[in-house]
């Protein structure tokens, strides 16, 4: 019984699971696009820009991911603002994931080798040419192991849209346990999927440092 239960869970599991690797997957991509301006405004000589990468980068990180979901969907129309659950949790998920993002960003740049800048500087490299030949491809090699991390706390990190009614992997399964009061067979079954989806972006993840690795020799 607790079999078949299980078994005939995974279909409707399955497709609630695509919107939660769509979520996944367009917030990072947003979020690697915000954090790398986030990232060099840290380190940014400038204390006006560094103060504003430093402000959103402590708040993100300093709040709970469920704090920003709901300030954006239940907060953000008193002011006149209003998002339905999908987009609410886009922006949401978008955001955080930039400001740790850029933070990876940053520590993949800190850790590139002085010299090597300044005898790029001294063979008359400009600043663009030495951020894309000598800092970019090292940077992605450095950040590459933490940011694999970052993918997976992010695939986890989504099952908070549930909370704002989106069917996604995890809102499926509330459903889905509610119907047949069967808790642990429909959240075990989710797990088992949430567990698969992890298990094959670390196998990517570890691939990719290894192409990289033989790319950059």
């Amino acid at each position: 019984m607790i079999s078949d239960l299980i078994y005939d869970s995974f279909p409707p599991l399955l497709a609630s699971s695509v919107l939660t690797i769509h979520l996944t997957c367009l917030s990072l991509v947003i979020g690697v696009f915000l954090a790398l301006p986030l990232a060099l405004g840290r380190l940014s000589k400038n204390r006006w820009v560094s103060s504003f990468s430093f402000a959103y980068v402590y708040y993100f990180r300093g709040t709970p991911l469920l704090v920003q979901i709901f300030l954006i969907y239940y907060g953000l129309p008193q002011i006149g603002l209003t998002f339905d659950a999908y987009t609410s949790a886009l922006i949401s998920l978008s955001l955080n994931t930039a400001a740790y993002t850029a933070e990876i960003i940053r520590g993949g740049i800190q850790a590139v080798p002085g010299g090597e800048i300044e005898s790029a500087h001294a063979m008359g490299m400009t600043r663009r040419q030495v951020f894309r030949r000598i800092i970019l491809p090292q940077m992605i090699g450095f950040a590459l192991p933490a940011y694999g991390n970052e993918i997976i706390l992010q695939i986890k990190a989504t099952s908070l849209a549930s909370t704002i009614t989106l069917m996604d992997l995890t809102g499926m399964a509330r459903t889905l346990a509610a119907e047949t009061y069967a808790p642990l067979e429909i959240f075990s079954a989710a797990g088992i999927i949430y567990l698969a989806m992890v298990m094959s972006t670390s196998k990517l993840v570890t691939w990719m440092e290894r192409r990289w690795t033989v790319y950059r020799r």
